[in-house]
């Protein structure tokens, strides 16, 4: 026999993916979708583009609270991407009880099926609204802050791809300074969206003294499931805010999302951290801090700002100082680290 015969090629298992590498890891490393147990919240089938986080974090949230709950729970949702794309009539990618609303009344909506199941009896089952930055920051605007007034049992997930992107790439309340949209197109002398509007609704939430408020990416999973989790076990109103990168609006690609995303941590520009009735308890610490052009860099709609013939450094420099800023205001790295 031959030492080519004899010979056995070595197999390298790929962890924290789908994988059967990931069952190679402890329980407690491993992500929901790594159990053979697992849910199913959204199955294959629906039309999300390639890369899409919005699918990929809803798929997260569901399989989460559905494991954390038994199986009990009732999603209810905006129109939006997340709708359009897993439901094309007369078909549905949805495996759990799902109820589609306008896009401004989602938290009223998801208030009154909560309370109907309150008088059936039946306060086993758990309400999920969820709703893009366009359904959550601006139009539902209203109807969120009465659910957190009120403090209705619901808890609210907010997938933030940071614009309109379901009709056209629009501006919303959540699109980043300097951004390239249909609505603030590149052009003049300060291209993209204005500094100084918006809204950044987690501290918006804060302020309604709600029992759990929290921020999460899909660049980190298992953090992502601990916070659905833990939300799941609390009673009253609870909102979760999570970074979806958008391939598409973005003009990133879209075998980046998950980098993009994780820049978009290690930058500052979106902070990880929780709060429990209006009181930061915790944040999620940079354990490599990148500037901020590394993360504006992978995407089109930045690409203005880095013109051969003239590149926006001023511009670049305030969205470092805001970065830089939640760094500071949410204890995002450890004292002593060396950055």
């Amino acid at each position: 026999m031959t030492d080519a015969q004899s010979s056995q090629r070595l197999k390298f298992y790929q962890t924290g993916t789908h994988t059967v590498g990931n069952r190679l890891l402890d329980e407690t490393r491993r992500t929901v979708q790594a159990s053979i147990n697992r849910s199913n919240a959204i199955t294959s089938g629906h039309r999300a583009c390639q890369g899409c986080g919005e699918a990929l974090g809803a798929r997260y949230v569901l399989d989460s609270a559905m494991r954390a709950n038994d199986g009990q729970v009732v999603a209810v949702n905006a129109t939006g991407c997340l709708e359009v794309f897993t439901t094309p009539y007369p078909e549905t990618s949805w495996q759990i009880p799902w109820l589609h609303s306008l896009f401004g009344n989602t938290p009223a909506v998801a208030t009154g099926v909560a309370a109907a199941y309150r008088v059936k009896g039946k306060d086993r089952v758990k309400v999920i609204a969820q709703g893009g930055d366009g359904g959550t920051t601006d139009i539902g605007f209203g109807c969120l802050s009465g659910m957190f007034e009120r403090n209705d049992d619901v808890l609210y997930v907010c997938y933030d791809n940071e614009a309109y992107m379901n009709t056209g790439v629009q501006r919303s309340s959540a699109t980043p300074p300097a951004a390239r949209t249909a609505t603030t197109p590149a052009v003049g002398d300060a291209p993209g969206n204005v500094f100084g509007t918006g809204k950044f609704v987690p501290l918006i939430a804060m302020a309604h003294n709600i029992p759990y408020v929290a921020t999460a990416s899909v660049a980190d999973l298992h953090d992502l499931e601990a916070k659905v989790t833990k939300a799941m076990n609390i009673e009253g109103a609870r909102y979760i805010h999570i970074m979806v990168p958008c391939p598409l609006g973005w003009g990133s690609a879209a075998q980046d999302t998950i980098r993009i995303a994780r820049l978009a941590m290690e930058c500052g520009l979106f902070p990880l951290f929780e709060a429990e009735h209006g009181m930061l308890t915790g944040a999620y610490k940079i354990r490599r801090k990148v500037p901020v052009e590394d993360y504006l860099r992978t995407q089109k709609r930045f690409a203005h700002l880095f013109r051969k013939d003239h590149e926006d450094t001023a511009r670049i420099h305030q969205l470092q100082r805001m970065a830089d800023f939640n760094i500071e205001r949410f204890g995002l790295i450890e004292e002593g680290v060396e950055l």
